[in-house]
């Protein structure tokens, strides 16, 4: 089962390093990590999609709470938080293929950032399955190149 946890943390050095040792360490795998400033500069936030059972998770948030510059630690139900993911992909494009691309990619209201002679960058954010679906559909053009932030999250509440 896959869990989506928030971090709030100190902004301080080795703090990531002592996060992703202790997934290590216990032998937990980490699908996607994403760290970023807050509105205050002395705090950040650590989204981390992990996979596990209930048991596996309820350790993990226990540990993760242990840890000296943990603020606060959030495990997030489905329907408890709003997530996003930015995803920049590069298509291969022909005469023929390219105006197709690009109408998905204005139907999934994504951007095209960089244009070459045989291929598009596009910039895509959304929800992870409207993510899926559009790399699923580019795919039959031809991903040369793919990279993606991972989960951001935050609570509703």
């Amino acid at each position: 089962m896959r869990h989506t946890i928030s971090i709030l943390v100190e902004n301080k050095f080795g703090v990531l390093t002592r996060v992703a040792g202790l997934f290590s360490g216990r032998g937990y795998n980490i699908d996607t990590l994403n760290v970023g400033p807050t509105h205050d500069p002395k705090l950040s936030r650590m989204t981390i999609v992990t996979h596990g059972d209930e048991a596996t998770l309820e350790q993990i948030v226990k540990q993760l709470n242990k840890l000296p510059n943990a603020i606060k630690v959030q495990d997030f139900h489905e329907g408890e938080y709003v997530d996003r993911e930015l995803v920049l992909v590069k298509v291969a494009v022909d005469s023929k293929s390219r105006a197709e691309v690009m109408q998905i990619t204005d139907i999934f209201r994504a951007k095209i950032v960089d244009v070459q002679p045989k291929s598009l960058t596009i910039e895509i954010t959304g929800a992870e399955s409207k993510v899926e679906k559009f790399v699923g559909l580019m795919d039959s053009f031809g991903v040369m190149e793919i990279t993606r932030t991972g989960k951001v999250a935050l609570p509703r509440k």
